[in-house]
């Protein structure tokens, strides 16, 4: 697939940089990324790979916007108020970026589901809010190679990680179990940086420019602006990815 003048135009400053150039905006261009969650991650996370030129965005997410989720679901406005989450951010997203196809999957994920609405993308991004359906996507990833940007927030504190399995530990081997489901705070900043970080990790591994945090659970607290790198293993006895 060929780049648009249109295309050497719009994202020309990044293709400035060393080892990007054409042929990492072709990549792009061609990629097909899935998105799970139009909420507070899923806002950076879509609006910058969806700036950045992926070819196609699927974001899926079954819940309509409150306004209670407005200090920091960017992909909505006020006036969206009620509409479905992966509706409006279809619209949010459209309108940035007119060239690229944006997906909007008004469905919850399940495992009934799972395989019709992922499909097969070069990528997956976790921008959910329990651990339920972030197991469920990562055993589904694992079972077809398909890298997984895990993401999550909290108050000030958030944590990401690049997931390919069998090289690097799998979501389970990090958290063998779920935290207890709560109401818990959030920032709007706090996913803003966490979103924009995970935005990165898929699109270093689409073009080939720079490392991913493979193996690596970073932990971001903004409290004090703290980056903490922590070193993840792969468990043996994990019961989603030890047979690989």
């Amino acid at each position: 697939m060929k780049l648009t003048q249109d295309d050497k135009v719009r994202y020309g400053r990044q293709m400035l940089m060393p080892g990007w150039g054409a042929e990492a905006q072709k990549r792009l261009k061609t990629a097909r990324v899935f998105v799970a969650g139009a909420g507070g991650l899923g806002s950076p996370v879509s609006i910058y790979l969806a700036v950045a030129g992926i070819g196609q965005l699927v974001i899926c997410d079954a819940d309509r916007v409150e306004l209670s989720n407005l200090n920091r679901q960017i992909l909505h406005p006020d006036a969206r108020v009620g509409h479905l989450k992966a509706l409006s951010a279809g619209e949010t997203l459209g309108s940035l970026n007119p060239d690229i196809e944006v997906v909007p999957q008004a469905e919850y994920l399940d495992k009934d589901s799972v395989e019709r609405l992922v499909g097969r993308p070069d990528a997956v991004v976790d921008c959910l809010d329990n651990f339920e359906t972030r197991y469920l996507l990562n055993r589904y990833c694992l079972d077809h190679g398909i890298p997984f940007v895990h993401g999550a927030v909290s108050g000030m504190v958030g944590q990401l990680t690049f997931i390919s399995a069998p090289e690097t530990p799998c979501l389970r081997c990090i958290f063998p179990h779920a935290p207890p489901k709560e109401l818990f705070p959030v920032l709007g900043a706090t996913p803003g940086i966490v979103g924009s970080m995970q935005a990165m990790e898929v699109l270093k591994y689409l073009t080939g420019v720079g490392e991913t945090l493979k193996g690596t659970l970073l932990i971001f607290e903004g409290d004090e602006m703290l980056f903490t790198p922590i070193r993840a293993n792969r468990a043996p006895s994990c019961p989603d990815c030890g047979h690989l």
